[in-house]
């Protein structure tokens, strides 16, 4: 997972992937091999090289996060550059169809509308789960679900159309 992280007016490059309890972070081309648990909900433990970090992160906003370490308390914002492009190229409004696609390879495990139902911008529509987290992708813009190109269960792989919105 690729992201944007902004703090105190910084501006970082982030690269996540996690499988199971080994996290690999990139932070401005800096890797980190980190082993970590969520003892309680947004309560995060990261091992690294013998010592133990604990991290409390809240949500402020969907993109604002504030995240205390020891004493210490950043206010960090987020950005996905995926949600980014995908917004820009899914036709938030006017005419035409906006399609839904799997960013990764995954698996569907949830359907949240049929074909038919009226959807508007930012609904949750599908929800795949790729490397252990479930991801619920939104609709691009206002519309009815013209297409459901895939099956609750079914594998999916990354770029795949799984939802068609007019």
């Amino acid at each position: 997972m690729k992201l944007k992280a902004e703090i105190g007016g910084a501006s970082y490059e982030v690269e996540i992937v996690r499988i199971g309890d080994q996290l690999s972070a990139t932070v401005d081309g800096r890797k980190y091999d980190l082993e970590c648990g969520e003892p309680l909900p947004g309560v995060y433990l990261f091992k690294n090289e013998g010592k133990v970090t604990e991290a409390s992160i809240t949500d402020s906003s969907k993109e604002l996060k504030m995240v205390a370490i020891g004493a210490n308390e950043f206010e960090i914002k987020i950005a996905d550059p995926k949600q980014l492009r995908g917004s820009a190229h899914g036709g938030d409004s006017g005419e035409g169809s906006s399609q839904i696609k799997s960013a990764m390879p995954g698996k569907v495990v949830r359907i949240l509308v049929a074909v038919g139902d009226w959807v508007s911008h930012g609904d949750g529509v599908i929800v795949v789960e790729a490397m252990k987290m479930q991801n619920e992708l939104k609709s691009h813009r206002d519309g009815t679900v013209k297409e459901i190109r895939s099956a609750e269960g079914e594998n999916v792989n990354a770029g795949d159309v799984l939802v068609v919105i007019e």
